[in-house]
Formats: structure tokens, C-alpha cells, sequence
């Protein structure tokens, strides 16, 4: 299965639930007005982009309407996918050019951060890079153990301290085998609640000293995992990490499973946060890279679809109100010509005209008599004369 086939698959539910009911819509009407932009905003606030974005979004396809002169609505939707498409757009690289660099993971309880990292060594490592794990949340039941799992089926070396542990002398540790090993990549599973903001600033700044410390001038990403099947509850997950967090980047999982996809048009739209990868499967291979391009292509499953014909503008395109209008005067023009044929048929036969010839002599003239038919010769008895 290809790249955008497996975007395709993941976003199937997300795609019913927003673009199938947006084309049903537009499908039903016959011109583009305000009511047509009206409902789309209404569908696109049910499709969890949010009211915010929703709005932008639809006063984004007005202009576009505007600045083309569109009006057939069977247009919408591919002004509408390269509207999110351009929305989507952003630094969705995965910056680890610096060896070792640095990935710091993190994401409340429940949302897929341990498969998250487990997915992205296995990934990296098939890049042909080098990965070392560091199972810096201690204080998650079982944490350690389920990436200690994934770190097997990665093939890939894990460095961990006892529960409750220090996370900070955990990112310490791995950074110093990466270091003796020549790793390419180092990848901490870092906080897992968001209880206390404080408490969370207070482990990250210290994890980020010594990072700095120790890898002065490293590349370093901080990746929030959320889970898409919340809706507009990842929204705020992400406004309140990024705000007691140097969030570089989103990694939005279990987008198979959910109708409600549409949550990242509002996370990169209100928090400029870009999102650098996807979760479609439960597969290995199924974290996959963020493309807007594609995700809004999948979106609106475009591909292999013909272009539409551009309008052309020499020609301007009649109104519905004026097409209606022309019928109309056609209808009576028929009708007046049928009264007009109807009356001719019924109008009585005119009399025939008499000529009279004037008299030769000058006088009044009359009226020629009939010539009496002549009768017939009877046979006359012997000896009459």
C-alpha cells in the first residue's frame, strides 16, 4: 500500500464525516450564495475544525469565489481543498541533522506516546539511522515496561532507571551512551501528565539544561502526542502544554478510528503549532510523515479525480433568475401564437362577392336571367303537324 493510500484509508472516517457531508451539500445547490457558505461553515464547525478556523476557512473560499468569478458550486471543492492544503502548510520537517540530536516526547496518559516513540525508532532506524531510548517518565505505572516492549520490536538500546526516578538524570544517562555509542537520535518519553504546570516546567527546564549542556548546539524537537478521537479536547491539551512547554511540533494519533480529524486544521490555524507526524494505523508503519498536500488530497479523496475545465471569462454565465426568465417569454411567445392559430382556424368563411356589369344601353343593369333548362323533345303522334 502506497503513501497516500494508507493517508487515504486512515482519514476515511474523518473524510464521511466532513468532506462527504460538505459535498452532499454542495451538490444541492445550483448557484454559490451565501446560503451555500452559511451551511459550510455550519458543517465545518460539526467536524470539529472549531468555530474560529471554520470561519476563516469559509471567508478564505469567498475570496477565492470572488477573485475567480466562480459560480458553478461543483468548484467548491477544489478551491476548498487547496484552502486547507495552504492552511495546513508549515514546518512539518523533522529537524535531526546534528549528531546525536534530540527528540523529547511528551503527552498525557492514554494517547499513544510510548507506541509514538516505539513507531518512530523503527522508522528512523529503517532511514538508516541510529536510535537509543530513554525512559525518562518514571513516575507513569508500567511506563518503563511498555517501552522497554518497544525497544524490542524496534531492535533498538533503552536506557532506564527505577520508577520514581529522576527524569533528568534519566535524559542524562542516555545522552551519554548515545554519545559512547555514536547514535544518531536520541528519543526521551518525557512527561505524561499536565496536573501541575509548574511541576511540568520545572522537569523540562531541567532536562533542557542539560541537554544544552551536554549537547551544546544540538538539534532538539519536542513533540506533543495527542490523540485525535478527542476533538476539540486535543485543542486545549496543546494550548496548555505549549504554554508551560517549548512545543516544536505535533504528532496526532489514532486518526483511523475517529471521525474527528479535522482537530489539527484549528491546532496549526490558533496555535501555529505544525504537525510533523501522523498515527492511521496500528501497523509499525503506519506513523506516518505529515504532508499538507496529501493529508488535504486524502481529505477530500481528490486523487485521480479529472480536472475541472476552467471557466472561461469571455463568457459570462447566465443567472438562473435570467435562464428562468427567457423560458418564461418563450412559453407566452408559443401561447400567443397558438390563441392567434386557434382564432384563425374559427373565423367564418367570408361571403363571395357579386360583380354586377353595367347595362350596354346605359341604364341600370339587371340581372341576367338563368337560361331555363332546356326540355327535352317529346315525340309527337302519327298525323299531328
Amino acid at each position: 500500500m502506497g503513501f497516500f493510500d494508507k493517508i487515504r484509508d486512515g482519514l476515511k472516517k474523518t473524510r464521511d464525516n466532513i468532506s462527504g457531508q460538505i459535498t452532499q451539500m454542495v451538490n444541492s445547490f445550483t448557484k454559490i450564495d451565501e446560503e451555500l457558505f452559511e451551511e459550510l461553515e455550519e458543517l465545518l464547525v460539526m467536524g470539529d475544525v472549531g468555530v474560529e478556523t471554520a470561519g476563516y476557512i469559509t471567508q478564505q473560499l469567498r475570496d477565492r469565489v470572488k477573485q475567480k468569478g466562480l459560480t458553478d458550486p461543483s468548484r467548491i471543492m477544489d478551491e476548498l481543498q487547496d484552502t486547507v492544503a495552504q492552511l495546513l502548510e508549515g514546518d512539518d520537517i523533522l529537524h535531526i541533522s546534528t549528531k546525536p540530536s534530540v527528540v523529547l516526547v511528551i503527552g498525557v496518559n492514554g494517547v499513544g506516546k510510548t507506541t509514538t516513540i516505539g513507531k518512530l525508532a523503527s522508522r528512523l532506524k529503517q532511514e538508516g539511522k541510529s536510535v537509543i531510548l530513554g525512559a525518562a517518565d518514571t513516575f507513569r505505572a508500567a511506563a518503563i515496561e511498555q517501552l522497554e516492549v518497544w525497544a524490542q520490536r524496534a531492535d533498538v538500546p533503552i536506557i532506564k532507571h527505577a520508577e520514581g526516578a529522576d527524569p533528568a538524570a534519566v535524559v542524562f544517562d542516555t545522552i551519554a551512551a548515545a554519545k559512547a555509542r555514536g547514535c544518531d537520535v536520541v528519543i526521551c518519553d518525557t512527561a505524561g501528565r499536565l496536573h501541575n504546570k509548574k511541576n511540568l516546567m520545572d522537569e523540562l527546564s531541567k532536562i533542557s539544561r542539560i541537554i544544552d549542556r551536554e549537547l551544546p548546539g544540538c538539534d532538539k524537537e519536542t513533540l506533543l502526542v495527542l490523540d485525535a478521537a478527542t476533538g476539540q479536547n486535543a485543542v486545549h491539551q496543546a494550548r496548555e502544554f505549549q504554554s508551560a512547554a517549548g512545543i516544536t511540533g505535533i504528532v496526532l494519533t489514532k486518526l483511523d478510528g475517529t471521525p474527528k480529524g479535522g482537530v489539527v486544521l484549528p491546532i496549526k490555524r490558533e496555535l501555529g503549532l505544525s504537525v510533523k507526524f501522523i498515527g492511521v494505523g496500528e501497523q509499525v508503519d503506519d506513523l506516518q510523515p505529515f504532508d499538507a498536500a496529501a493529508f488535504a488530497a486524502a481529505l477530500f479523496d481528490q486523487e485521480g479525480r479529472p480536472p475541472v475545465q476552467a471557466e472561461e471569462p469571455e463568457e459570462e454565465a447566465i443567472e438562473i433568475e435570467e435562464m428562468e426568465e427567457i423560458v418564461e417569454a418563450e412559453e407566452v411567445e408559443e401561447i400567443e401564437e397558438a390563441e392567434e392559430i386557434e382564432e384563425a382556424e374559427e373565423a367564418p368563411e367570408p361571403e363571395p362577392i357579386v360583380w354586377e356589369l353595367p347595362a350596354m344601353d346605359g341604364g341600370e343593369s339587371e340581372e341576367e336571367p338563368e337560361p331555363e333548362p332546356e326540355k327535352k323533345r317529346r315525340f309527337w303522334p302519327f298525323g299531328r303537324k
